[in-house]
């Protein structure tokens, strides 16, 4: 599927043939009949070409066209619908156009230019390409009657600078020596003709060509020679029983009309409706906020009861800070105690220690003194029994007893 599919949706600011209703297009159409007397063989510039329909109506007589467009897919779409060998189109921007100077006899910029930001750039390079004697024919709407049109709309968001009449007759005499500046509006007729051929054709507008504030679009032609052969242009599409078509027009209108009020009426019953609910909203709204009211009246009594609680922490976190400074003052001075207390009895202990090993050694010594007392008594004691032992020998020898018989001997009695 090629890009110029995208064309397809009509936005109202890039014209499809086909898909806009006949006035649109006449509209247009007109700008580009008009155009193409002066374009008989000629080199032509078509900016601004969009779907290529005007480019492909200038190249009915001119000896070739090129169109020039900043979007792809209207390139796209103009090359596939408008395959004629004497037109081609371009992508490009018609602030920077890829041309030599002098290139082309006769450029149209036809709705263009308000829609530059640059739009000054327009004029000039249209200025640098065209040949000696080359007329530039651009056209914009009437700013004025453009505003008033859409006053219900609102701007238009695709537009960057709109144009009254001598702003934009100023303008182009700023960089064209020759201005030369039409109105288009549309306008009822009535044509003469026969019924399936066309003769060739005069026309005649009578009285006031109408003011530059009430026209609907200005067209000006614009080059460095004066223009030859100017002439006012009438445009008829088609003729026809323009009165006939106004019938079935407003008969149309009217069966809109009906389907309008049929809608006006079910768009009113949904109203009552949705007025109904919506009071029932709104009193649902209100017992909200009441019960709002309340939960705030709530809320500030909880935020008062909150502040005298915290006012009473605060009060008792002060008490608490103060009993635990005491206490701490107090754990401060217990245990400078304690550490003392510790000194104290570390030194009584290691004197105590002190006296401790020295009764040991003084056990120690008293021990080895039984010791050798004990030794000395049992050894004593020994040495007794065996004194004794001998004494009892000697008391029970008959010697002994002799010498007491006699008197004689010595006392051995214990």
């Amino acid at each position: 599927m090629t890009r110029w599919w995208r064309l397809i949706e009509f936005t109202g600011e890039r014209v499809i043939p086909g898909q806009v209703d006949p006035d649109l297009w006449n509209e247009h159409i007109a700008r580009y009949a008009f155009a193409g007397r002066y374009t008989t063989d000629r080199r032509v510039l078509d900016m601004g070409s969009g779907t290529g329909y005007g480019a492909a109506e200038l190249a009915q007589h001119a000896s070739n066209v090129i169109g020039i467009d900043i979007a792809p897919e209207a390139v796209d779409y103009a090359s596939a619908h408008y395959p004629l060998p004497n037109l081609e189109f371009t992508t490009g921007s018609c602030t920077q156009l890829p041309f030599d100077a002098s290139s082309f006899d006769v450029i149209t910029a036809f709705e263009v230019i308000e829609h530059l930001v640059d739009w000054r750039s327009l004029l000039t390079e249209a200025k640098r390409v065209l040949a000696s004697g080359g007329q530039l024919l651009v056209s914009t709407p009437n700013k004025k009657y453009y505003g008033e049109s859409r006053k219900h709309s609102g701007p238009n968001l695709f537009h960057e600078h709109e144009f009254e009449y001598r702003e934009f007759e100023e303008e182009l005499r700023k960089i064209f020596p020759q201005v030369t500046l039409l109105l288009q509006n549309r306008t009822e007729c009535f044509a003469f003709h026969p019924y399936k051929t066309f003769l060739p054709s005069e026309s005649l507008i009578a009285g006031s060509a109408g003011s530059a504030e009430d026209a609907h679009f200005f067209l000006a032609i614009c080059s460095d020679q004066p223009p030859r052969d100017l002439k006012s242009f009438v445009y008829v599409p088609i003729a026809r029983n323009i009165l006939r078509e106004r019938e079935q027009h407003i008969l149309l209108l009217e069966q809109q009309l009906a389907a309008a009020r049929f809608d006006r009426d079910q768009l009113l019953l949904l109203f009552e409706k949705q007025k109904f609910e919506l009071e029932e909203h709104n009193r649902w709204a209100q017992q909200l906020d009441a019960q709002r009211h309340d939960a705030l009246n709530r809320i500030f009594q909880l935020q008062l009861e909150l502040k005298t609680d915290q006012d009473s922490a605060v009060n008792v976190s002060a008490g608490y800070a103060a009993k635990v400074t005491e206490l701490e003052q107090e754990n401060q001075r217990r245990a400078e105690w304690a550490r003392e207390t510790e000194r104290r009895l570390g030194t009584e202990l290691e004197a105590k220690c002190q006296e401790l090993a020295h009764c040991v050694d003084i056990l120690h010594s008293v021990e080895r003194e039984l010791a050798e007392k004990s030794a000395w008594g049992i050894a004593l004691a020994d040495n007794l029994s065996a004194v004794q032992a001998q004494l009892r020998g000697v008391q029970d020898s008959r010697w002994v007893k002799v010498g007491r018989t006699f008197g004689m001997g010595p006392d051995l009695t214990l």
